[in-house]
């Protein structure tokens, strides 16, 4: 056990995505006591599609964390069941839903988050999307206090994490994921030691984001291709970036912006471009990498041209009455 976290030998960690595996880890490999990982429930992993564990049910239980997965942490039942662990820090990594008040009080350390933005940019529940989606130059991790206002508590430690032009949310996700784990358990320590401050958030600077919809996937080809390009990178994989070809949903799996083109080619229609499917946008054009049919496979767009007559000069967004 290291000697940094004073008293805190119980911890329970609450997180459901991957995205949380590497503080799981680091708990471990630290020597922490895990007295439990809280979970969403199981769910189905599509239509007709059987149901399935959360990353971090898999990931804990291969380790012999005790698995906790309540319908709801507001109920009598849960809250008790978490005291019973008599946790000393609740520590969470994307979670997924509001953690009440009554659960943060139950470890006398109170519970600290792990969240993958500079806050106060992008509060909410999809800050990497938003970012990769707005342009940002630089997202990161922020370590802060769970408080009744989501995302609002007082900043322990933030990393900076370049996006690269080609970043997709989900390989941004991943990264920030990786690198989590060990920077959150070294800010906690630095805390719980005296060496880190707690910093008030600057609320007027702060920026929201819902969770995305599947129709905020559907491609306006009015938009500049730079705009659209963050676009498909955002939305991968879900909801997916799309269009409309002959009446069904077109995927735009990977897409290139090309600013320097001018030509006289409405928006939305598809044509060559230095030898390469391309799609005229309301500034640029957008370069076609790979594209994903309605029920069908991905494939590049290439491929998919070979065998979609009239594709190469097809106008898109137009779907069939």
């Amino acid at each position: 056990m290291t000697t940094n976290i004073a008293a805190a030998h119980r911890v329970i960690l609450m997180s459901t995505p991957a995205f949380g595996v590497s503080t799981l880890n680091a708990l471990i490999a630290r020597g922490y006591n895990v007295v439990g990982l809280v979970t969403q429930p199981d769910k189905p992993a599509g239509r007709g599609l059987p149901v399935v564990p959360p990353p971090m049910k898999t990931a804990a239980l291969a380790l012999g964390v005790p698995v906790f997965q309540p319908s709801s942490l507001f109920s009598p039942e849960a809250i008790e069941s978490l005291r019973a662990t008599d946790p000393d820090l609740i520590l969470v990594a994307a979670y997924g839903k509001f953690i009440p008040e009554e659960i943060c009080q139950l470890a006398p350390l109170g519970a600290i988050n792990l969240h993958p933005s500079l806050l106060p940019r992008w509060r909410g529940a999809c800050p990497v999307v938003a970012a990769v989606l707005a342009g940002d130059s630089h997202t990161g991790l922020t370590v802060h206090f769970v408080v009744n206002e989501m995302d609002q508590g007082d900043i322990l430690g933030q990393m900076a994490v370049p996006i690269g032009p080609q970043d997709t949310a989900e390989q941004l996700m991943a990264r920030l994921g990786d690198m989590g784990g060990e920077f959150f358990l070294d800010t906690v320590e630095a805390w719980v030691a005296g060496r880190a401050v707690p910093q008030v958030q600057d609320g007027s600077q702060a920026t929201w984001c819902d969770r995305m919809t599947k129709q905020q996937g559907e491609i306006d080809w009015q938009q500049p291709a730079v705009h659209i390009s963050r676009q498909v990178r955002a939305l991968t994989p879900w909801p997916g970036a799309f269009t409309w070809w002959q009446g069904r949903q077109l995927g735009i799996v990977e897409a290139w912006p090309d600013e320097s083109w001018n030509g006289a080619e409405e928006p939305g229609r598809v044509f060559r471009l230095a030898g390469e499917l391309a799609v005229a946008t309301g500034a640029g054009a957008l370069r076609l990498g790979q594209v994903q049919l309605s029920g069908k496979r991905i494939m590049s767009a290439e491929q998919f041209e070979r065998g979609a007559r009239g594709f190469s000069s097809a106008l898109l967004g137009q779907r069939m009455e």
